[in-house]
């Protein structure tokens, strides 16, 4: 029975999905952050191979149980190694030609198959919203990101420049200015927030100013982002602002690709992401600012999990 691989690559985690013909899932499997830009590229093949290796090791394992093993035609010998037709990887990070075409070619020698696609996460988030229809999805997770497609098939992306340089409305750049909304109240130069005493709690940390010593990653930032959400419900300004201002620049990115795109009216706005999930506030903030230039536009969370739009997409490489 032919197989496909559809696996999902981000700051946070790595998820695997495998499908067979008839578009059922068989097994899925998790492994820790492949965005090569955040863990390097060696970083990234590690776990994009462990999670590949995981899931393709559960359908072996369910296949020796429950059926009599198959015989080898190249070799003859019986074996349970599935056979894949396809494999998609939607890695975050992969949109620079200098990290897409050494992962792609190791991808191809690493997990064989008949047909390899690498593409950004964005690319299958937007395909697991929408398949091949016209409109876009905003990210936020640990980074951010906009990506969309016009009715002629093509797309455009928004956002999505790094922690360093941007990011904004992510689960990083909440869990950035957290902190220094605590250092500023710490030292009386902004205003009394609940986020001082939670993010001390969380670090277990005896005052805010020694998160200095503790030389975050950028995962960890982006990890504090639950803390924003619970002072805004517990009715803390600053948390408020801040989710307020979140909702605003990825806003921003929507509004943005609809004027590139030349699309104001009747447009699917997809929201995807941990931050979008976790965060009803933030999201209800974000339809306010894209209806007040879009009044028509169509916006709404995610249903589907990113990497079933990878899944798909590796189906389709075999049409």
């Amino acid at each position: 029975m032919g197989l496909f691989l559809g696996i999902e690559g981000g700051g946070s985690r790595t998820q695997a999905c495998l499908g067979d013909e008839r578009g059922r899932i068989l097994a899925k499997a998790v492994a820790g952050p492949s965005n090569p830009l955040k863990v390097g590229i060696e970083g990234a093949k590690k776990e994009l191979l462990r999670a590949a290796r995981a899931v393709l090791r559960r359908v072996s394992t369910a296949a020796a149980r429950d059926e009599p093993p198959v015989v080898g035609a190249a070799r003859g010998r019986r074996h349970h190694k599935p056979l894949l037709v396809a494999v998609c990887a939607g890695v975050a990070g992969v949109d620079r030609p200098a990290v897409s075409r050494p992962l792609l070619a190791w991808l191809r020698k690493a997990i064989p198959a008949r047909h390899h696609l690498l593409a950004t996460d964005a690319a299958i988030a937007l395909h697991a919203a929408l398949g091949t229809a016209a409109g876009m999805i905003v990210v936020s997770g640990t980074g951010s990101i906009a990506y969309a497609r016009n009715p002629r098939g093509q797309t455009l992306r928004a956002g999505g420049w790094g922690a360093s340089f941007d990011d904004l409305g992510s689960g990083y750049d909440l869990g950035r200015k957290a902190i220094m909304a605590a250092l500023r109240d710490f030292d009386g130069r902004g205003e009394r927030t609940l986020l001082t005493q939670k993010i001390c709690r969380a670090l277990q940390l005896t005052d805010i100013t020694k998160i200095l010593l503790k030389n975050l990653d950028t995962q960890q930032v982006a990890a504090l982002f639950p803390l924003v959400s619970e002072a805004a419900r517990q009715g803390d300004r600053v948390a408020r602002r801040l989710l307020a201002q979140a909702a605003c620049d990825l806003a921003q990115l929507a509004l943005a690709l609809a004027r590139r795109l030349g699309r104001r009216r009747m447009i699917s706005v997809v929201c995807a992401g941990g931050v979008f999930r976790s965060s009803p506030t933030l999201r209800r903030s974000f339809a306010r600012y894209v209806h007040q230039r879009m009044p028509s536009a169509r916006v709404r969370l995610l249903q589907r999990e990113p990497v079933e739009g990878a899944l798909a997409m590796a189906r389709m490489l075999a049409t």
